[in-house]
Order: structure tokens, then C-alpha cells, then sequence
């Protein structure tokens, strides 16, 4: 489309959601996300403007996303948002894109510490573009909570900064700082916390398995670990039982082969209840433990 012909007024959103299903190979759902990014009306919104036509800038926008996704962009980069649980999120190369398979994370999380007196402090440690540790935030906030966002990269915590701020009052209760895992939290939550939770890099360097997309366009920091992936996976766990309360969970995400590795490892440390979780395609997909309560 050539981003001046809508100055005649002609082109509706009809004809640019018509034209740009053709050009993304008959794919009427990314073409309407597409679209609506450019207009700026979501959902319903969108229906309305049908017939109304788009402006130069909105045309021109629309155009490079196009661009961008004919050239193997993620879509979630194109759009330059996700959906993760009930949070619509900003994501761009400086963070992952939000997985579906994370989101069952947080349901497991907030299981394990559900008895557990309020306020619970929650640590979701290299927690990226922030899903995980807003989701709970934001759903959880009436049971009094205090979340702890903790990222080595300050691109990353930029970008969890931002999301924060879009998850209405639960933002009141959220924590962003940056440094490497422990190492970000404040001396006075050591042995305080109710939940430690995370998503951590856990790919191990070289990975045949992983996607040419996935390796060109997310960011490495997040996707790669030393010792075969279990590097990180590895420091979460043999500082879980020092930063935790007695009673208090940890949770983490990992790699479909590396259940019973971490499992050992969080048994070795003295964690008790250790439990690998399975996601809903039935693969190994969080372990998790508690420190024992007394």
C-alpha cells in the first residue's frame, strides 16, 4: 500500500484490513491485530471504524508492521504487546515474548503459599518484561502482597517499570530493581520471603531444538544459561533456603529434560515437598518446593 493514497479519504479500515489479510497470506486474525494496532481501536472499537478511513500516519504504520512481519518478526515485537493471563503487556526485543505455557506458573505459585498469613512478599526473580510477578500482583492485590521484581538487565527492568504501571492498583504493591538475582534484594527480605518465583534462562548454548526466530530475535540474556542450562536454575535454588521464611515456596520454570536435575538439586539444599508440575500439554514444566517449616 502506498502510504499517501488515503489522503482522497478512500481507504476504510474495511478495505486496509481486506488488503492486508492478502498481503499476510489469507491470515485474517494477525491481520486484524495488525490493524488494530494501527487504528488504535481494539476488539469491538475496531468493528466500529470499519468505515471510517484511516489517516497517512495510520496507513504508514500499518505498512511497516506488514513490513516487519513479511521480513520473520515475531508478531508479539510487531505489535509491540502481548496478552499473558488477564495483562495486555509491552514487549519488544529487550524481553521475551510471553509464553501461554508460563501463564500456569502463577496458579501453582499462589497455590503453594495460599495458607500462608498476609502480607506475602514475592520475589520473581529475572522476571523480564514482568508477567509473572505482575500477574500475581494484579490479581492478588486484595490479599496484601509486596512484589519484588528483580532483573540483571535494565533494558528488561525498564520495560517491567512500564508494565507495572499498567495493572491499575496492584502497581501500588510492586517492586522493580535491578541486579543479579539475590543479589537485587534488599538485605531486610532474607529468610522473610513467602514465594520465590521464576522464569529463568534454562536453554543450554547451542540448543539444536531452539528456533531459528526464537535465537535471531529475542534477546540471548534471557534464553541461554551456562552448564547445559541449568546454571541459573542452579543459583535459584541453593539461595532458596536462605531468602526464604520457613514454610515459604519456590517455583521455578525449566526445560522439558531438566526436572529431575533441579529436583535434586533443591532436595540437596534442604528443600522439602519437592514436586516437578507438568503443563497442559503434559511436559515437565516447573519444579517446586518449600523450606521446611521449621
Amino acid at each position: 500500500m502506498d502510504p499517501t493514497s488515503d489522503l482522497d479519504g478512500t481507504l476504510t479500515w474495511r478495505t486496509l484490513w481486506a488488503e492486508t489479510t492478502r498481503r499476510v497470506q489469507g491470515d485474517r486474525p494477525i491481520a486484524r491485530w495488525i490493524c488494530e494496532t494501527a487504528s488504535g481501536a481494539d476488539g469491538d472499537e475496531f468493528l466500529d471504524v470499519l468505515e471510517e478511513c484511516a489517516t497517512e500516519r495510520m496507513v504508514a504504520h500499518l505498512d511497516a508492521m506488514v513490513d516487519r512481519y513479511l521480513g520473520g518478526e515475531p508478531l508479539q515485537y510487531v505489535l509491540g504487546r502481548w496478552a499473558f493471563r488477564r495483562l495486555d503487556v509491552l514487549v519488544d526485543t529487550r524481553v521475551l515474548i510471553p509464553r501461554p505455557e508460563t501463564e500456569l506458573i502463577v496458579d501453582h505459585a499462589v497455590a503453594a503459599i495460599a495458607d500462608r498469613p498476609r502480607p506475602w512478599l514475592v520475589a520473581d526473580l529475572g522476571t523480564g518484561s514482568g508477567v509473572i510477578g505482575l500477574s500475581i500482583a494484579a490479581e492478588r492485590s486484595h490479599d496484601g502482597l509486596e512484589v519484588w521484581l528483580t532483573d540483571v538487565s535494565p533494558d528488561a527492568a525498564h520495560v517491567a517499570r512500564a508494565n507495572a504501571a499498567g495493572i491499575g492498583r496492584g502497581a501500588a504493591a510492586v517492586r522493580v530493581v535491578e541486579g543479579s538475582w539475590y543479589d537485587a534484594l534488599p538485605d531486610h527480605l532474607c529468610g522473610r520471603l513467602d514465594l520465590i518465583v521464576s522464569n529463568p534462562p534454562y536453554i543450554a548454548p547451542g540448543d539444536p531444538e531452539v528456533e531459528d526466530v526464537v535465537h535471531t530475535h529475542e534477546p540471548h540474556l534471557a534464553l541461554y544459561a551456562p552448564d547445559d542450562g541449568l546454571g541459573h536454575l542452579r543459583t535459584i535454588v541453593s539461595g532458596a533456603v536462605r531468602w526464604l521464611a520457613p514454610g515459604g515456596a519456590v517455583i521455578t520454570e525449566i526445560g522439558r529434560t531438566q526436572g529431575e536435575p533441579v529436583a535434586a538439586a533443591m532436595r540437596d539444599v534442604g528443600l522439602v515437598e519437592v514436586r516437578v508440575l507438568a503443563d497442559l500439554a503434559g511436559h515437565p514444566r516447573f519444579v517446586q518446593a518449600k523450606r521446611a517449616a521449621t
